[in-house]
């Protein structure tokens, strides 16, 4: 305890050498923890969209429908084997659904496109579809009245044009794309909202009508009111045909999903395809997502599907997904190890400098008797301290920094923004919460201070009393 508490005197003898010292520990454990929680947090993020946004996190299917995914590989609805799967302590409601590929079009374009019958009501428990809808767009006569108007800021109407014909569906992406400040948005947002109010319908079961993502409608230049043909092939190699109108049209976080997806009623798409009363998936709302709770509730669930059935977990169902991922994820440990690597070079330099001022001093003690195995003890035990002082700093900065942004992403805007999307990625990037990354973020800095700490130990045991004090 006496050599912590002298370990402890000598650090503040000199206070701008412990402070310089321990800024270099302070920037390590900041700039660590930083970078791996916005790293792990975007990719939950792509996670969460793709998994929340399609595939939900268990699916019933047909054995064979996620290798070969027609429609003859689908499975007719049984609504007691429904009510079995509702009967589980984990499942919260069942999302049916029926989807293939057709070829659309509407005037002189065409496309491929996946196509989703569905019941909203239910979807809404998963991707939450009625949410999407497009609710503001800047039309070329919205933004006309938006230049018009001496109330508004010149650098909304730059924007409006820069945003041409793209749409929203809340009012807080529309105030933050246009760049409206808080504390005027009371005054502004009204008017934005008057100005690109777009009005969208529902599909219903039993009515023609259809919604597609706001990718595809720009791409095949549909509106409300507009019709597209679908052209397939469906149950059994029948022709699989239709044409519908265009009822509203949806904003998906995944722009892959965005620039292909047609939504239509499911009986709808079931008469399209000649497979009333099939499904080519039912997928499963669930409470908890942790891995152990998907197992646990597959394994309960398996022995009540009949003979052709299966369940699906999100990993199956998103492999390339978590492949793309996990090749990410190690070129990101490339670069977070080259930023450790700068870090110990830092740390090192500043350890390095303190030794060569305290040589002297070091010297002195060990001519006047001070056994050097103590000396270098107590200089571990200043290290240590020092790097507990960085560590404990960087921590407390990081921490409530990274509990904000986990809160409030870092959602990108303009050009930028359009040119994430065009790579088919969300605009934003997300923060981890705290979790086991933090604390191995924090061990690995703990480790380059005592691995650092060896230098200053070599340098004591090895001293030479006489060239010391000449320094």
């Amino acid at each position: 305890m006496k050599n912590v508490v002298i370990a402890w005197r000598n650090l503040w003898r000199n206070r701008r050498r412990t402070i310089i010292t321990s800024a270099s520990v302070f920037f390590a454990v900041l700039f660590a923890l930083f970078f791996r929680s916005l790293q792990l947090g975007s990719y939950d993020r792509m996670f969460r969209n793709a998994i929340e946004s399609y595939t939900g996190y268990i699916q019933v299917q047909h054995q064979d429908f996620w290798d070969s995914k027609v429609v003859d590989n689908s499975f007719p609805y049984d609504p007691d084997i429904d009510l079995t799967i509702l009967s589980d302590t984990n499942v919260v409601t069942t999302i049916p659904r029926f989807e293939s590929f057709a070829l659309a079009s509407s005037g002189p374009q065409t496309k491929g496109v996946l196509v989703m019958g569905i019941l909203p009501e239910r979807e809404d428990y998963l991707s939450r579809i009625t949410g999407r809808l497009v609710k503001y767009r800047l039309t070329p006569d919205a933004i006309q009245k938006i230049r018009q108007d001496p109330a508004i800021p010149e650098k909304t109407k730059e924007l409006a044009r820069i945003y041409r014909d793209e749409g929203f569906a809340n009012t807080g992406r529309l105030q933050l794309d246009l760049g409206i400040p808080d504390d005027r948005a009371p005054e502004i947002m009204p008017l934005l909202e008057s100005y690109t109010r777009f009005d969208n319908g529902t599909i219903e079961p039993g009515v023609p009508g259809a919604w597609t993502g706001e990718g595809l409608a720009e791409y095949l230049g549909l509106g409300i009111g507009d019709t597209i043909v679908l052209i397939s092939q469906g149950y059994h190699a029948t022709t699989a045909a239709g044409k519908y109108e265009i009822k509203g049209i949806v904003k998906l976080p995944l722009p892959e999903f965005d620039n292909k997806v047609v939504y239509l009623p499911l009986d709808i798409c079931q008469q399209m395809y000649h497979a009333d009363n099939n499904l080519t998936s039912l997928a499963l709302h669930i409470k908890d997502h942790d891995d152990d709770a998907i197992q646990e509730t597959l394994e309960r669930l398996g022995g009540y599907l009949p003979e052709g059935q299966r369940l699906v977990d999100w990993k199956e169902m998103n492999a390339v997904l978590r492949s793309q991922l996990e090749a990410d994820n190690y070129s990101g440990m490339i670069m977070i190890g080259i930023l450790y690597l700068v870090i110990a070079f830092g740390v090192f330099g500043t350890v390095l400098m303190m030794t060569a001022e305290r040589r002297r001093e070091f010297g002195v003690l060990v001519a006047i008797g001070m056994q050097k195995f103590r000396l270098a003890w107590i200089t571990t035990i200043e290290m240590l301290l020092i790097g507990l002082l960085g560590i404990a700093a960087g921590s407390a900065v990081a921490i409530p920094a990274i509990l904000y942004g986990e809160r409030h992403p870092l959602v990108f805007k303009g050009e930028f923004a359009k040119m994430w999307e065009d790579y088919g990625f969300e605009p934003m990037m997300v923060f981890q919460g705290i979790d086991g990354y933090f604390l191995w973020q924090m061990l690995i800095v703990a480790m380059m201070v005592l691995v650092a700490t060896g230098y200053p130990l070599r340098k004591i045991l090895g001293i030479k009393v006489v060239n010391a004090l000449k320094a």
